[in-house]
């Protein structure tokens, strides 16, 4: 399983514009037109979640702290086997089933926002899943990006 950020100390992106040579052509993550982030609290049944992400057909959902902070993530596949293989219990909570951030000095945090680079972005999904984006303070998640995003993006565009 690819690597997951850790949730410590932010590293700011160096600029929303990109340079000479960028397949992107400028853009930014907010032009991916991403739906609005679905996310769970910890204390959330594994039975809720699992219904909740077939609803909007997401794979993995971010798991927030009481806070509203992103703590981790949820895999619903990898949920819904062990469900079906009797290897938890529906009113489990989701927090004994996600994969927890890393936050360690020697994992910053790597801020994904609305004005970040598509390159950026694209460099960063080259070593995790997906990313959360969030506003400057990470005080929100705002919407989830992943590869599939960006593929759908240069499809579109015809870049």
């Amino acid at each position: 399983m690819a690597s997951v950020t850790s949730m410590s100390t932010p590293t700011l992106n160096p600029s929303p514009f990109s340079g000479p040579g960028d397949k992107y052509r400028g853009a930014v993550v907010e032009d991916l037109q991403l739906p609005p982030a679905f996310s769970l609290p910890y204390t959330e049944a594994i039975s809720r979640a699992i219904e909740l992400a077939y609803e909007r057909d997401f794979s993995h959902i971010p798991v927030l702290d009481s806070r509203r902070r992103p703590v981790g993530y949820v895999d619903v596949a990898l949920l819904k086997e062990k469900w079906e293989a009797g290897k938890s219990d529906p009113n489990d909570k989701v927090a004994d089933y996600m994969t927890k951030f890393r936050r360690t000095a020697s994992e910053p945090y790597t801020l994904i926002t609305p004005l970040t680079s598509l390159s950026d972005l694209e460099e960063f999904l080259k070593t995790n899943l997906f990313a959360l984006v969030t506003d400057y303070d990470r005080k929100f998640v705002l919407a989830v990006a992943t590869k599939q995003d960006l593929h759908n993006f240069v499809s579109r565009r015809g870049f």
